[in-house]
């Protein structure tokens, strides 16, 4: 099961990077693979946003769509996703976000299993590399939204 951590220093209001995070429908524009996002639904109540999106990853003639569930505690400025539906067995990420001097720290683990064998064996391998190509990715649209105004 592939698994997998990055913690980034960025140069941006901490509450501005969570609505990026939480701006799925614009993943298609800057993360790589992403090829298509749709929001079903999203809830706001006074400590939590609840979203239910599904994104589909590929390249080329291989795609594949996953339904998750998407919930940012807005207390502790933290994102818990899981998958619904779709191609993994499973699948845990969660963002935390902290202020800094400097910006937001944040701290993003990725826990997921693929339901084929053979594809979690080449993803074990490489996906540190993907993880950490996904943070260069929000750590350059930040830049670009926040920091070029």
């Amino acid at each position: 099961m592939p698994k997998a951590s990055v913690k980034r220093l960025i140069e941006c209001d901490k509450n501005e990077l969570i609505d990026l995070v939480l701006d799925i429908e614009k993943y298609p524009d800057f993360v790589p693979y992403c090829v298509d996002a749709k929001v079903h639904e999203k809830k706001d109540t006074n400590d939590h946003i609840n979203i239910i999106a599904d994104l589909t990853i590929g390249k080329g003639p291989f795609k594949d769509t996953y339904k998750s569930d998407v919930r940012l505690n807005k207390k502790d400025s933290s994102i818990y996703v899981t998958n619904i539906d779709g191609p993994l067995k499973y699948l845990v990420n969660k963002w935390n976000f902290k202020d800094h001097i400097e910006g937001t720290e944040i701290n993003f683990d990725v826990d997921f299993e693929i339901e084929n064998k053979f594809l979690n064996i080449l993803m074990t391998t490489s996906f540190q590399y993907g993880l950490d190509k996904i943070a260069d990715a929000f750590q350059q649209r930040a830049n670009k939204l926040f920091n070029e105004q």
